[in-house]
């Protein structure tokens, strides 16, 4: 998320770390898999991978790719959720800064994969998208992968319409110097079809 009035900030107040927290404990205890999203990026990374998790929120991700033997750095606006990642893995890198902002943070441009998950492009500050997506571009080494997930209509998202197109973020990649190298409709690899509520995109940093 970043630090402008993103729509994240709008839906929560920034206080909505534990109740996130204990809605996903309460999906693991009823059986549900919790860690597609981990799961599907450990696949596409060698051993001991640099991955940032941008928009951490509570590090349900990250913690999980670090139990996977990979070095993790996780970053989020909301103190409220890294206060619960902190406590559950206090070992690892939490960082509070803005996306639109991770210059600021003095991250090298080595990590293998950047992930933002759980719909943290569509809840970005409105306008702020594009410079979010060159700021996560920059930290990556070159072929490395920036890897989202986000809702495409109201189904998807927790807000009344998409704030914008899978066009768009693709332009938006492109101009941060990313290619688009797979898509999918879920966390497992489902085939992505026009029209699909959900699209899990695979960016590559080409090599230089």
């Amino acid at each position: 998320m970043t630090g402008k009035r993103d729509r994240w900030a709008e839906l929560t107040g920034g206080q909505a770390g534990e109740e996130y927290a204990r809605r996903f404990a309460r999906l693991a205890a009823s059986g549900h898999d919790v860690h597609g999203e981990a799961t599907f990026c450990a696949a596409l990374v060698e051993p001991a991978a640099r991955v940032l998790d941008a928009g951490c929120g509570t590090g349900r991700i990250a913690v999980r790719l670090a139990e996977l033997g990979h070095r993790c750095t996780g970053v989020d606006v909301d103190a409220s959720m890294l206060a619960v990642a902190r406590r559950q893995a206090p070992a690892q890198e939490w960082l509070l800064g803005d996306l639109a902002r991770t210059d600021a943070l003095g991250l090298e441009p080595d990590f293998d994969l950047v992930l933002a998950a759980g719909n943290v492009i569509p809840l970005l500050a409105a306008g702020t998208e594009a410079a979010v997506i060159g700021q996560l571009a920059a930290v990556l080494r070159p072929g490395g992968l920036l890897v989202t997930g986000m809702g495409l209509d109201a189904a998807h998202l927790p807000l009344p319409e998409a704030p914008f197109g899978l066009a768009d973020f693709d332009a938006w990649c492109d101009r941060a110097g990313l290619t688009l190298r797979q898509r999918y409709a879920t966390w497992s690899g489902d085939p992505y079809v026009p029209g699909c509520g959900y699209a899990v995109s695979v960016h590559v940093r080409p090599d230089r």
